[in-house]
């Protein structure tokens, strides 16, 4: 876009964006409510062409692209809402004051709400940037979000001739995540694998993520931590030989789902 009488050139009203990687979508009133935040310079005092994008054309901004989904929340309502059992309120009040959002960071400071979870109630931010109904407030709170997550693990291992040896483990390191994006990525963060599905939108679903490392504890810590619980499992295994001679070792190998609801 070319610039008219010295001013900026006008962004478009729904606008894309790029941060660390995590695509949003969202209106350019809400990224500029409240003035002389760094958004608001950014889409109010300069032009399209001067901010950075990805290859998609989405402006890019490189900074935690999970957290920000909480601070779109206090551009849109006059309270944000963390999850139960929030982890993460000083790298929430570091994006704070990156994007210049004083009040923001100042409540994060003052609500006291402990990172190791020990408060079971939402921490309930208020903001003097818009209003909106509870409701419309639950909607839009991605940690608040009621849902359901699939683990799918494979395992594999050998039992020898010798009845009284151990049994050799192999493990594939591979966790899947099935589940709506928003919820995966609240839960999992940074060690969610979304190379084989990237770019999806949060209100979609996707069976194609998988975690970055291989102890089912690990993603059982994560779920727990978040105020999930396990409703379901089943799981099915099949037995074969390493060659044709039944004396050989045999390899056993299952496939698992575990079902947890919030």
């Amino acid at each position: 876009m070319s610039q008219l009488g010295g001013q900026p050139s006008t962004f478009p009203e729904i606008v894309e964006l790029n941060v660390g990687g995590q695509v949003y979508v969202t209106r350019l009133e809400t990224l500029t409510a409240v003035p002389n935040s760094l958004l608001w310079v950014r889409f109010t005092q300069s032009s399209p062409s001067e901010l950075p994008k990805d290859r998609h054309g989405r402006f890019f901004f490189d900074r935690d692209g999970h957290l920000f989904r909480y601070i779109l929340d206090y551009l849109r309502d006059a309270e944000l809402f963390l999850p139960e059992f929030f982890k993460e309120r000083k790298r929430l009040q570091r994006e704070a004051d990156f994007f210049q959002l004083p009040e923001l960071a100042k409540r994060l400071v003052e609500t006291g709400y402990p990172d190791d979870g020990g408060d079971p109630e939402e921490a309930e931010l208020g903001s003097p940037v818009t209003s909106s109904t509870s409701s419309e407030r639950a909607l839009r709170s991605p940690g608040s979000g009621s849902g359901y997550i699939t683990i799918g693990y494979r395992g594999s291992y050998t039992i020898g001739r010798d009845i009284q040896a151990d049994a050799k483990f192999r493990r594939v390191a591979r966790i899947t995540v099935c589940s709506k994006i928003s919820l995966a990525k609240e839960v999992f963060g940074e060690t969610l694998n979304e190379s084989r599905d990237p770019d999806r939108p949060p209100d979609k679903y996707t069976a194609r993520y998988y975690l970055k490392y291989n102890f089912l504890e690990q993603a059982f810590d994560r779920l727990a931590e978040t105020g999930f619980h396990m409703v379901a499992c089943n799981s099915t295994g099949t037995c074969s030989y390493g060659s044709n001679d039944p004396g050989e070792d045999k390899l056993w190998t299952s496939y698992t789902e575990y079902v947890f609801c919030r």
